[in-house]
């Protein structure tokens, strides 16, 4: 009888961190297997809804023409895309997550972001300047903010396509419908393997490591009524339907060592008719992000929120939360002519709930918003802005007085029709607990002890965001946290014994 396969390396997951481990792995010289609960023409986890966009520290135009050699000398002439240092990095997240990120694992991810990028265009990754929703044209220069300033070719689609184009042509092999739903231990405690249910029913899939990335639990209703609170079982899922939170229930089942916020999750404002999961055609085209240069209401036509607090990219997470807090989870972004040009694309797909109207009066009954609250807070508002220069490329200053919530930058009236008005609810993203490691992505258990042959990368790594994040951080993460799991996984399985038995 023939023994079945015993792998060096088993992933659970499919999306960005888990296809970065399976790389990483395989380049150590591993036999690799990825195991994709989805069927194949739902593969690719939350990584396919997503933009695309990867924060990462660099040091100026140089480091973009050695990840974008493509780049055209007239196109490089266009680009001011100043710098974003690790410590810019750094502080960012320990400034959007009010100090809680944890420092290590913090600097793990900032130091590691521009070697990750390298590795992955080294790799056969393509990727383009975030032309279109990180930078404004001033002149005839496209001046680049907020620390972000790339996605991969064709965007979150076009990033899992590449990763599973580049485990094809390494011959690395992926099983689909294929869920694991337990970790197998040998006798000294070492994971020796899972236990998966496919097509075909029920087995077990012996390996020397496994690395788990197969996402947090934000498609999960029961677990986010649980952990993050009343009424988040009724959010809509940006992403993924088949990010249950299996691979952490499978290792708190074996004494991992829950961390981080699980409480908090990445949450934005996503239009109120979209599906309850993501859509794979519109992808991330139902989120809306252009808020700072309008105002955001609920039904009762109030504000609650400072549009304006931050660049989007550090704001956009964590308003979705407060969309959910309003009456029926609704809420409506609304500008006026003055700055439909810089609208991202999003705004302009024919999926999109909206109203345009000559007066706010007429906005209101288009919307079902209370119109006489929605003609006082505008009427307040515009009152309370003050004169100074509007800047979208940087904090401007320009704010108001006299109003809560303030609008702390680009403060403009909504005094020139026609005015647009845009319906959104909350649409999460991923959320933030999760399990602890090390900075070599290998699992701790209830008592700080490294626990052997187990690595986790990507959204289920508890420890790195808390209530925020900063926008493209989580894709980073999931490449540097995969690259260093599947490469820790495959080193440590060519010193990992044979177990003592059977996995049991």
């Amino acid at each position: 009888m023939t023994r079945p396969k015993r792998y060096d390396v088993v992933v659970v997951g499919a999306g960005n961190a888990a296809l970065t481990a399976a790389l990483a792995a395989h380049e150590e010289g591993a036999s690799v297997l990825v195991l994709e609960k989805a069927p194949v023409s739902l593969r690719g986890g939350n990584t396919y809804f997503t933009g695309g966009a990867i924060r990462f520290a660099y040091d100026g135009i140089e480091d973009m023409k050695r990840l974008m050699p493509e780049l055209s000398p007239e196109e490089v002439r266009s680009m001011d895309v100043g710098s974003y240092p690790e410590s810019a990095f750094y502080s960012d997240l320990m400034r959007v997550t009010e100090g809680m990120s944890d420092p290590e694992l913090a600097q793990v991810l900032v130091g590691e972001s521009k070697p990750a990028m390298m590795w992955l265009r080294e790799q056969g990754m393509r990727f383009v300047p975030l032309w279109g929703r990180q930078a404004f044209k001033v002149g005839n220069v496209y001046r680049f903010w907020g620390g972000l300033t790339v996605e991969a070719v064709g965007g979150g689609k076009g990033l899992s396509d590449q990763l599973f184009s580049m485990l094809e042509r390494r011959g690395i092999e992926v099983r689909y419908e294929t869920k694991a739903t337990r970790l197998l231990m040998d006798q000294r405690g070492w994971v020796t393997g899972a236990t998966v249910r496919g097509p075909r029913g029920f087995h077990d899939i012996a390996s020397r490591s496994v690395v788990l990335a197969s996402g947090g639990f934000e498609a999960n209703a029961e677990m986010r009524a649980r952990y993050l609170g009343p009424g988040w079982e009724m959010a809509k899922v940006r992403g993924t339907q088949f990010n249950t939170g299996d691979g952490i229930r499978m290792a708190l089942d074996i004494g991992a060592q829950p961390y981080g916020n699980w409480s908090g999750c990445h949450a934005v404002a996503w239009d109120m008719n979209a599906p309850p999961y993501g859509d794979r055609q519109i992808t991330d085209l139902f989120q809306k992000h252009s808020y700072p240069f309008g105002i955001i209401v609920n039904l009762k036509g109030e504000r609650f929120v400072d549009e304006g607090a931050d660049f989007r990219n550090y704001t956009y997470a964590k308003y979705g939360r407060e969309i959910l807090y309003q009456p029926q989870r609704l809420a409506f972004q609304l500008f006026d002519a003055k700055v439909t040009q810089l609208w991202r694309d999003e705004y302009r797909i024919p999926q999109v709930t909206k109203a345009v109207a000559n007066t706010i009066e007429e906005l209101a009954e288009k919307l079902d918003i209370h119109k006489e609250g929605l003609v006082a807070t505008v009427r307040a508002f515009n009152a309370a802005v003050q004169p100074g220069e509007f800047d979208p490329t940087k904090l401007d200053g320009k704010h108001t007085v006299g109003v809560q919530p303030p609008k702390s930058n680009w403060a403009l009236p909504l005094d020139t029709p026609p005015f647009h008005g845009f319906g959104v609810t909350c649409g999460i993203t991923f959320t933030f607990g999760g399990l602890r490691i090390d900075k070599r992505a290998q699992v701790l258990d209830t008592e700080e002890n490294l626990i052997p042959g187990l690595y986790a990368a990507g959204e289920l790594v508890g420890g790195l965001f808390y209530s925020n994040y900063p926008g493209g951080s989580g894709l980073c993460a999931g490449a540097v946290l995969g690259r260093i799991a599947g490469t820790s996984a495959a080193q440590d399985a060519r010193r990992i014994p044979q177990p003592l038995e059977a996995p049991a």
